[in-house]
């Protein structure tokens, strides 16, 4: 720190003897000065020496200014959380009335974050200057980071009524009755109750959660009581569904409130007063006398009161009925394959489901397949909605997909419809998460916030690190100033300040801690630990970092470990076999340490069976970079471990071995070897010797696509058109392999991926449509499907066959000085004396009708390998055959 700064402050804190009369004669440029000493420090380490200075300083003077505001201020700036220096200085100018230094203070505080001290500090000084603007907007950022007080929050509501700002006194309200339930304050919860019911009586829902949270802070009539306040609004404007709902609640509390039970009588007559069947059914089921359990009773009425005229029911064998007739205690229904069929009602509620006119089942039943696809495609929360009550309002992604595939949608329909739909469920206001049930949806009356339905989904969530992931997401998403954010932050904030042995749980809370703290200063729990404390208590630093299920804190776990940790690059090397990351390359290159990139590869290539993801993403990664280059590692080496690790990777996909982490690195491997032609790369410079290791290798890989085999052996021999091949000896005519002109075998190719892509998989659709007619036994277009099946399996294995026995002939190894494939010959019939030309090619492209004939041929075989001028005999089919050779040219 410059000597002149250093000379200065001493000299300030010497001078400084303050009394009352210097207190009263402080002003705000006092302070704004002492802020130039700050403004001239250079760097972090100025700073911090000026902060030990006042420090220091306190121990003999406690409440000098000077030293309170400069130490408070660069605490401030390090993101420290000890800020008592400041709250002393606040204190001594706010119990002298000065308030517009207190003000002054308090926004200093505030521009390095929200501060619940400040912020209440600073409303009091605008209380004491009767400045009501100022005091409501200070409020309103108080509250978004003091979770625990209420009291705010409903005056702010308060204002908002009176302002007839409805909507946001609605909320404010609400965020009240939240903080109220929490503190216990069952007087204030009563009064905003009636509140947000006279503002917004048709928000059931909110009422009925609010209900239910209450029962679990207080006694049951409670709840009770705040459900019999509301009732008879629904009951006046004639809403019995809610009224019953309501009243089922209060009976849940007290089974025995005779009043409440008279009341639900009541509603479902007025409900189904149309009902034929309803005084019978009530007498049936004892709904309405009071020594029968009144929610058997209730069960027992609902049941029988859905069988009416009109209503649809579902048989387990005879499938989806319409009652057309009820009379006395029988029913007509009309099933599809037993029309005006009688059931009593014993029979009907024993062996009838009862479905709702919307049920998905009746749905499928009364429109036609096309229309209700086509409706199920086009509008998703439509279907969701008619899904979720079909399963009566509690169903998962399971028995949805069983209930849409195959008999509405195909397999890949799904896969598209499946991902939309989870974006519904997680946005959309009207669908949320039944309690505690995380993979459970329903269908909500009134709208929850995203807020909500994250919070729902948190506490649902069993596993650790799904919670963790939860609440990331709440963040991307939202603020942090509610009340749900601030329990789901709890949960981690109380791994880190309760843990006996730092796990993988405790560090990630910290991280994650540390995150939210960097983003949202107000929201910092104290925590009296570091980065450094923690990372000295863990045992085994692989195992841990392994275990922390997040790639994102991960690398917030690198960023602490290179930032406080002296043998960072050691670290960062040896934690990349688990975390292969630009990230960390990145670092270490930039840090100049290339010896630790160095190693990390040699010792990936050595072991490149055991570390395989380690030793492609390198290779992939920074192998083409030059800097690389200069480490000198053998190309020729690294591409015979890629040949060695494909084989390796296909034949454990064979054995169901790790088939999903096989299969990712399998493709790596051919995009780096063929796709990125690295190996082609590599033959065009490298000599015989090496070629021929690498192609021996590339050979023995039996799953590798022929094509790709013989494209680069097509490829060595452009560049030596005498390479021998080990194992392989040479005929101009070979029986186990096939010679194919390569227009002929691309087109094979598309033949069998047209089989493969296009055919198959409509074979396959046709198949489920079919089934899904039922009645396989006498089903022709099931029957067809399957013989239209056999047919292209027999196609697809004839098709995989001729290609792997396929080989691609080179036009430029043409041979004209005896008939060979690529070749246009003139023969003279000796019998008629005429000239008959032919092109030998093979099977693929024979046509015989154009006198191109395949060299695998009787005729073919027959001429193959004479020369200009030579004479044959030969006998096919019983005809005698006698030419002789007048001309051969190139015929490709």
């Amino acid at each position: 720190m410059p000597e002149a700064i250093t000379k200065s402050l001493n000299e300030l804190l010497n001078k400084e003897k303050w009394t009352r009369a210097t207190l009263n004669s402080y002003s705000i440029g006092n302070f704004k000065e002492l802020d130039e000493i700050l403004t001239e420090a250079e760097g972090e380490e100025d700073r911090q020496a000026i902060k030990d200075i006042c420090d220091e300083h306190l121990v003999h003077s406690k409440n000098s200014i000077i030293a309170l505001y400069l130490s408070g201020i660069i605490a401030l700036s390090q993101h420290m959380v000890d800020d008592t220096n400041l709250i002393m200085l606040i204190n001594i100018f706010f119990d002298n009335h000065k308030w517009n230094i207190v003000e002054f203070l308090c926004n200093q505080i505030l521009q390095y974050g929200e501060n619940k001290y400040a912020l209440r500090t600073l409303s009091d000084c605008y209380i004491n200057n009767n400045e009501d603007d100022k005091k409501f907007e200070i409020w309103e950022r108080l509250i978004k980071v003091d979770y625990d007080e209420a009291d705010i929050v409903k005056m702010i509501a308060n204002k908002k009524e009176a302002e007839s700002n409805l909507e946001e006194a609605i909320d404010y309200y609400k965020k009240a009755i939240y903080r109220f339930i929490n503190k216990k304050q069952f007087a204030s919860i009563k009064e905003i109750w009636s509140k947000i019911f006279e503002l917004s009586p048709a928000d059931s829902d909110f009422f009925f959660h609010i209900e239910r949270k209450i029962a679990k802070a207080f006694e049951d009539d409670k709840s009770s009581g705040l459900l019999h306040s509301i009732l008879s609004f629904y009951m006046d404007k004639s809403d019995w569904d809610i009224s019953i709902r309501i009243l089922k609640r209060i009976l849940s509390y007290d089974p025995k409130d005779v009043q409440a039970r008279k009341q639900i009588v009541n509603c479902y007559k007025a409900k189904f007063k149309e009902h034929s069947q309803l005084d019978e059914y009530i007498r049936i089921s004892n709904l309405a006398q009071n020594w029968r359990n009144v929610h058997d009773a209730i069960l027992d009425f609902e049941k029988h009161i859905a069988f009416d005229k009109g209503n649809y029911v579902f048989h387990r064998s005879w499938g989806i009925g319409l009652i057309t007739e009820s009379k006395d205690d029988t029913f007509v229904i009309n099933f599809p394959r037993k029309k005006d069929h009688k059931m009593s009602l014993k029979m009907a509620v024993s062996a009838l489901k009862t479905l709702e006119n919307e049920h998905i089942w009746v749905l499928k039943s009364t429109m036609k397949k096309e229309d209700l696809k086509k409706k199920i495609k086009e509008d998703i929360p439509w279907a969701l909605r008619i899904i979720i009550k079909s399963y009566d309002n509690a169903v998962n992604m399971k028995k949805i997909k069983a209930e849409f595939v195959p008999s509405l949608l195909t397999p890949s329909e799904w896969t598209k419809w499946n991902t939309e739909a989870r974006k519904f469920l997680k946005t959309d206001p009207y669908f949320g998460n039944v309690s505690d049930k995380l993979d459970i949806f329903e269908v909500r009356e009134t709208p929850i916030s995203f807020e909500e339905k994250t919070f729902n989904k948190f506490k649902a969530e069993k596993n650790f690190f799904q919670r963790l992931k939860t609440i990331l997401d709440y963040m991307k998403h939202a603020e942090p100033d509610s009340e749900f954010f601030n329990d789901m932050f709890s949960y981690f904030v109380a791994f880190c300040k309760t843990y006996n042995n730092v796990t993988e749980m405790v560090m990630s809370s910290f991280l994650l801690v540390q995150r939210v703290v960097s983003n949202y200063s107000f929201l910092n729990p104290g925590l009296d630990i570091t980065f450094n404390d923690l990372f000295s208590e863990i045992e085994d630093i692989k195992n841990l970092f392994i275990k922390i299920d997040d790639n994102d804190l991960k690398r917030d776990f690198l960023v602490q470990v290179r930032k406080n940790i002296d043998n960072w690059s050691e670290i960062y090397t040896s934690l990349f076999h688990y975390f292969q990351s630009k990230f960390i390359i990145d670092e270490l290159f930039y840090s100049k340490k290339l010896d630790n990139i160095k190693d990390l590869f040699s010792t990936s290539m050595d072991l490149y069976k055991d570390l395989r993801e380690t030793f492609i993403w390198l290779v992939k990664n920074i192998s083409t970079e030059t800097w690389f280059k200069k480490f000198g590692f053998s190309e020729e080496k690294i591409l015979i471990c890629l040949v060695h690790l494909l084989d390796i990777t296909y034949r454990e996909i064979s054995n169901r071995r790790d088939v999903s982490l096989n299969r990712k690195l399998n493709k790596q491997i051919l995009t780096i070897l063929f796709k990125d032609n690295r190996l082609m790369d590599y033959i065009n410079i490298a000599d015989r010797d090496s070629i021929s290791r690498l192609i021996t290798l590339v050979d023995d890989v039996k799953e590798l696509d022929p094509s790709i085999k013989i494209q680069t052996r097509h490829s060595i021999l452009e560049k030596f058109p005498d390479f021998k091949f080990l194992g392989e000896h040479i005929v101009e005519k070979t029986k186990s392999k096939m010679l194919v002109l390569r227009q002929s075998y691309e087109e094979k190719q598309k033949d069998l991926k047209n089989i493969l892509e296009v055919e198959v998989p409509k074979n396959s659709k046709e198949i489920g449509e079919a089934m899904a007619k039922g009645d396989l036994r006498e089903n022709a277009e099931y029957k067809a499907a399957l013989e239209k099946q056999d047919i292209l399996n027999a196609a697809c294995s004839k098709l995989q066959k001729e290609l792997r026995n396929a080989q691609i002939f080179d036009p430029s190894g043409v041979d004209v000085k005896a008939v060979s494939f690529g070749t246009k010959i003139a023969l003279e019939n000796i019998e008629s004396t005429e000239t008959e030309e032919y092109t030998i090619l093979g099977p693929w492209e024979s046509d015989p009708v154009n006198n191109i004939i395949s060299y695998l041929s009787p005729f073919g075989s027959e001429v193959y390998n004479h020369k200009i001028g030579e004479t044959m005999k030969f006998v096919i089919n019983e005809k005698e055959y006698n030419y002789k050779v007048l001309n051969i040219q190139k015929a490709i």
